[in-house]
Parts: C-alpha cells; sequence; structure tokens
C-alpha cells in the first residue's frame, strides 16, 4: 500500500522534471568551469541531449538512476505499488536510451552517459568529462569506440 494519497502521489509525480535536474547543473557546471561552451537539449538530435557540443561532435547525457534502470542501489530500487506498470515504463526507458544513443552515433556524434549517482563524486564526474571531451575525435562513425553506457 502507498503512504502517500493518490492525489499526493500525483503531486509528487508531477514534480518530477526532465530538465535542469541537479546531477545536469553539476554536470553542465563541471563542463562550463573546464571552458567548454555546449548548447542544451537540442530537439533536431535523437533523445534531445542534455549538453551538446556542436565543434566537437559529442554529446552527454544525464540518466536519472531510478528512471533509467542503473545498476547501482538507486537504479535497482523497485516501487512497491502498481509494480508491472513501472517495471515496463522504466524498461522502455531503456530501450529508448539504447536506440538514441546508436542514431546520435549513426549520425556521428560521440556520447558520453553520466549517472546521476556518479555526479556524487564531483572530482571523477569532472575526470570523466574532461577525458572525453578532451579527446580527439578519431573514431569513426557507428563504432561507439567514444562512448560509455555502463
Amino acid at each position: 500500500m502507498d503512504v502517500h494519497t493518490a492525489t499526493q502521489r500525483s503531486r509528487n509525480m508531477a514534480a518530477i522534471r526532465c530538465r535542469d535536474t541537479k546531477p545536469e547543473l553539476v554536470v553542465r557546471s563541471i563542463a562550463h568551469r573546464l571552458g567548454y561552451r555546449f548548447r542544451l537539449h537540442r530537439r533536431d538530435l535523437p533523445g534531445t541531449p542534455d549538453l551538446v557540443f556542436p565543434r566537437l561532435r559529442k554529446v552527454i547525457l544525464v540518466h536519472g538512476c531510478y528512471w533509467h534502470m542503473h545498476h547501482c542501489r538507486w537504479g535497482r530500487a523497485t516501487p512497491k505499488t502498481n509494480a508491472v506498470f513501472w517495471e515496463t515504463k522504466r524498461a522502455a526507458n531503456v530501450a529508448r536510451d539504447r536506440r538514441t544513443i546508436v542514431k546520435l552515433r549513426r549520425l556521428g556524434w560521440h556520447v558520453l552517459v553520466i549517472w546521476e549517482c556518479e555526479t556524487r563524486d564531483a572530482r571523477k564526474t569532472q575526470r570523466r568529462i574532461e577525458g572525453f571531451l578532451s579527446k580527439p575525435s578519431e573514431a569513426r562513425i557507428g563504432d561507439g569506440s567514444a562512448s560509455s553506457f555502463a
């Protein structure tokens, strides 16, 4: 049984944002501090990536662990009520993420996925972002060598 009423649960779920989340703001701050400039949520690219570095042909996707079923403890959490619905929805998110990454690679973009739990360690996140953005884009279209989906 849910600890919230249907109205309270609806209000909580409606308050969950898809843009300007805390993990996304952490990643944006780090990239900006490193001197990189980027576009946000370009709708002309598959999946509307969170950060787009057009000159580098690179994108960073910031995924929430729960919603995108990361293998950390937050991503493995399962709801007690309406479990089948939420499992189906989250699995569809993961499938959509995979399709999006494939489409971006086919268009010649290099993709880095940053998970919400990773943003808790700012230094580690900064090293990942710095390594990804400073690496020359020499990989061929579609080989996926400059990506991370772990």
